[in-house]
């Protein structure tokens, strides 16, 4: 079994910016920019706004765009259920939403399902007169392919090298027969790696398009769990946004509001990080391999990069009889996913919540609820021979998180034999200096000047030896470093989290179909940390 080892605090990893660290420390200065913090006891009223606020009718359409969504799918009995519950008014959903990598992408992927998975099952027990739904909203509508043709495995990119353009989720699956020639040499020939390849094979090599590729694949490894896979690119569900979109189009309301909330999250802090801008619209015309922003121009509204034209009547007649070539952006998608969903929390990585903390006064201009927003699980998955080896090196769990610098440094100077740290000599020296300071003013002020200089030398002269002995001491405890260094590149390959660099085969070929089942079991979507878990 996954065991928790530790749980840091995300604030101590300094891999979280600092708008969400606030944003977790519960700063109210970030008040205005959501709706309810994500904690059990908030769930009430949020339910109770959400159900006032969503459209009953809205059910009906999503129940029947999804059942025919997943035709020609195996259907789990959990999920068949859920589906069906949708049309219940006791029945929300808490969502989550990624691109369409290959194979997963990023190991994190797993995480962020499991979380909302693990959610639902926290809230069942909490709200046992309500039903809660998990759902995966595919970003099949994305145009970045470069951002998801490929996934890392040891070390090497295995990426999918087609000429792709417009909408991914329209992406026909020719070429990936090569990518399947690259795993089924890297993976090897265990029962692991067979399933592996198996699924990888009735995935993308048994369906067209990149879409139904990626669906096949999600409800492969969460199904059983009840997870409900949506597809916004879809002109039932598109039908329903026309008078969001009509807003936004032509009275640049998101703009209006993104932009007043980006200017007051500035005046929070100058150092948060705004993660997207708004366009004056924020759609993109889609269609056949085409996915292009619309832009105004004298009354008149163009597609980028085309000879499309239209009037203002005209480009709205195409709104109303076409609403599937209509395609939100970043800004833009989260309302559309909370207009047609039931939905009380989105749960997402660092970046996403940052820029969902941009749209609260726009939800609330349109008279759309905002959901609370949950930071996803973390997690960095360890072997018992790893852990060992922390513990023969004296490393804590937290010292893994440091760069590799501070890492080395700290270590080196724990173990030295000899003080390397000069900070009471700095001191010391700090203490002389004013002397020389009391005396320079009670006779010659123009001194000043040159005991701050001499002042500033020594300092530099200090720091410059403490450094050299710090090297010299590095040398000479070669062997710690390496071992030192060779972990953490391991556990954080590229300087980075392992949850962003892995891909979930790595973890599979060790621990096969138990995998997703223990992480099910180990993982806290309320945890409010960054967990290590070892085997």
């Amino acid at each position: 079994m996954l065991m928790k080892v530790n749980c840091i605090p995300f604030q101590e990893t300094g891999y979280f910016s600092k708008l969400i660290c606030d944003y977790l420390n519960e700063d109210q200065h970030l008040e205005p920019f959501f709706n309810r913090l994500p904690i059990l006891q908030n769930f009430d009223a949020q339910i109770a706004e959400k159900q006032a606020n969503y459209d009953s009718a809205h059910r009906n359409v999503l129940t029947s765009a999804i059942e025919r969504q997943y035709v020609g799918f195996n259907c789990s009995e959990p999920t068949r259920k859920n589906i069906e519950s949708l049309s219940s008014n006791t029945t929300f959903t808490i969502t989550t939403g990624h691109q369409l990598n290959l194979f997963t992408g990023p190991l994190y992927f797993l995480y962020k399902i499991i979380s909302t998975i693990n959610l639902t099952k926290k809230l069942r027990q909490e709200h046992p007169n309500y039903n809660f739904v998990p759902v995966y909203w595919m970003a099949t509508e994305d145009h970045d392919f470069d951002e998801i043709n490929y996934f890392n495995y040891r070390g090497k990119k295995i990426k999918w090298n087609i000429n792709a353009n417009g909408a991914v989720g329209r992406l026909r699956t020719d070429g990936l027969d090569k990518v399947f020639e690259v795993i089924s040499q890297q993976f090897g020939v265990t029962t692991n790696a067979n399933e592996l390849k198996s699924l990888f094979e009735k995935s993308y090599l048994e369906h067209t398009n990149l879409t139904d590729a990626t669906r096949y694949l999600a409800n492969e490894l969460f199904g059983d769990f009840g997870l409900v896979i949506v597809d916004g690119d879809d002109s039932q569900l598109k039908r329903l946004l026309v008078p969001f979109a009509k807003k936004d189009i032509f009275d640049n309301i998101p703009h209006e509001q993104v932009t007043k909330s980006i200017s007051a999250l500035s005046s929070v802090s100058e150092t948060y990080k705004i993660q997207v801008n708004p366009r004056e619209i924020n759609y993109f015309y889609l269609k056949d391999d085409l996915r292009e922003r619309i832009i105004e121009k004298s009354g008149s509204y163009y597609i980028n990069t085309t000879d499309l034209k239209f009037s203002k009547s005209g480009l709205e007649n195409e709104l109303e009889t076409f609403p599937e070539r209509f395609s939100p952006n970043v800004i833009a998608r989260p309302l559309y996913q909370e207009v047609i969903l039931p939905n009380l929390c989105y749960i997402g990585g660092g970046g996403e919540l940052a820029y969902w903390l941009e749209l609260k006064a726009y939800f609330d201009n349109l008279g759309v609820t905002f959901p609370m927003l949950l930071l996803r699980n973390s997690a960095l998955v360890i072997t018992e021979k790893q852990y060992e080896k922390m513990e023969r090196l004296d490393l804590d769990s937290s010292d893994l998180f440091l760069t590799q610098t501070s890492l080395v440094n700290k270590k080196i100077r724990k173990i030295s034999n000899i003080e390397i740290d000069f900070s009471s000599q700095k001191r010391y020296l700090e203490k002389q200096f004013q002397e020389l300071y009391q005396i320079a003013e009670e006779t010659d002020k123009s001194f000043l000047g040159a005991v701050k200089a001499q002042e500033v030398k020594q300092k530099k002269g200090l720091d410059k030896l403490e450094k050299r002995l710090l090297k010299a001491q590095k040398r000479k405890l070669k062997d710690h470093v390496i071992r030192l260094t060779e972990l953490q590149n391991v556990l954080f390959p590229n300087q980075s989290l392992q949850e962003r660099q892995l891909n979930f085969s790595e973890l599979y070929l060790q621990y096969g179909k138990d995998l997703i089942p223990q992480l099910m079991e180990t993982l806290d979507p309320l945890a409010n940390g960054f967990l290590i878990l070892r085997h």
